[in-house]
């Protein structure tokens, strides 16, 4: 079966369904969409994604236009090297934590880095209401942050011995803050992500770990080789 997949370089929802991909070690292809160019409004796109929003995953016959769906859908497809776990308690504690990190990890994300990454905003003067509302938004990260990090304390992978699809939903996420760090040390240097390593060091190695998968290299936004 063939898998294309069409997302935003860096698109963090997209690359959550490439790192499924990998984790279970199964053939694929990207398409990268500019959105400066409206790409994904092109009739050629909304014919099978009418939300103009990405992912969309197209194997064979089938599409799929939601990331956790395509996770879902490929452990049906695919038996081996399981997302969801192998009996109903590991499939508990793995949707449990997917789910958490596909709202409360994503949405500190999008509040933090959004504006410092994507919109490149200027780092407000400390004090002012910019600064308290982005000072806010790293203090959600970083509960995020030691939240997972008090997951690994006794484990290699978020939900156990194995890569699970939390891992296809998190690892993006937290691979975005060290891409904030390369990139805006001034805004990750204030509000303490500077110390990411040394506060979170479970965390820290558990990233080292997801990213030396075979294959994870080729998940990487293409735009950050540029």
């Amino acid at each position: 079966m063939t898998y294309t997949v069409y997302n935003f370089s860096g698109a963090p929802r997209g690359w959550r369904v490439l790192v499924g991909l990998t984790i279970k070690q199964l053939e694929y292809d990207v398409q990268y969409l500019e959105g400066s160019k409206g790409e994904h409004k092109e009739p050629e796109y909304l014919a099978i994604q009418p939300r103009s929003t990405v992912p969309t995953m197209v194997a064979d016959e089938f599409v799929l236009r939601d990331s956790v769906a395509c996770l879902a859908w490929l452990d049906q497809q695919h038996s081996e090297n399981p997302l969801f776990g192998a009996t109903a308690a590991e499939s508990a504690t793995i949707w449990n934590l997917t789910m958490e990190c596909n709202d409360y990890l994503r949405d500190a994300v999008q509040q933090f880095l959004y504006p410092v990454l994507v919109e490149n905003i200027p780092l407000p003067n400390a004090g002012s209401a910019p600064w308290e509302k982005l000072l806010a938004a790293s203090n959600l990260l970083h509960n995020e942050c030691s939240y997972l990090n008090g997951l690994l304390q006794d484990q290699p992978y978020l939900c156990g011995a194995r890569a699970s699809a939390a891992e296809a939903v998190a690892f993006p996420e937290i691979r975005l803050i060290e891409r904030g760090r390369d990139r805006r040390a001034d805004a990750m240097n204030a509000t303490g992500f500077d110390q990411f390593h040394q506060r979170y060091p479970e965390l820290s190695q558990w990233l080292r770990r997801v990213e030396s998968l075979e294959g994870m290299d080729k998940t990487f936004p293409i735009h950050w080789s540029n």
